[in-house]
């Protein structure tokens, strides 16, 4: 399972950089905004999976709770955020 969770982190990783390097290469509006709405919901995913390693792969301890629940919290508004804004300008012309 944790093997899972790491393959998992390194793929969204690389898709951040990747979805990063793109938008800031892109000239028009709506593609450098599909490009950066794709890295929020990387990193979302991102961040969710390390909150996940934290808060389940290892024993139980305050300071591991604490930092897993700052990730799942920045990796829900993150997901979210980029989720709306691929609608967004998906819909755009």
């Amino acid at each position: 399972m944790e093997y899972f969770f790491y393959v998992g982190i390194v793929i969204t990783c690389i898709l951040s950089v990747w979805f990063s390097i793109a938008s800031r290469r892109t000239k028009e509006a709506r593609g450098r905004g599909l490009h950066t709405a794709r890295l929020n919901i990387s990193m979302g995913v991102l961040l969710l999976q390390m909150a996940l390693v934290q808060i389940i792969l290892f024993e139980p301890d305050t300071i591991r709770i604490i930092i897993g629940s700052i990730f799942l919290l920045i990796g829900l508004f993150n997901l979210f955020a980029g989720l709306r804004s691929f609608s967004i300008f998906t819909r755009m012309r």
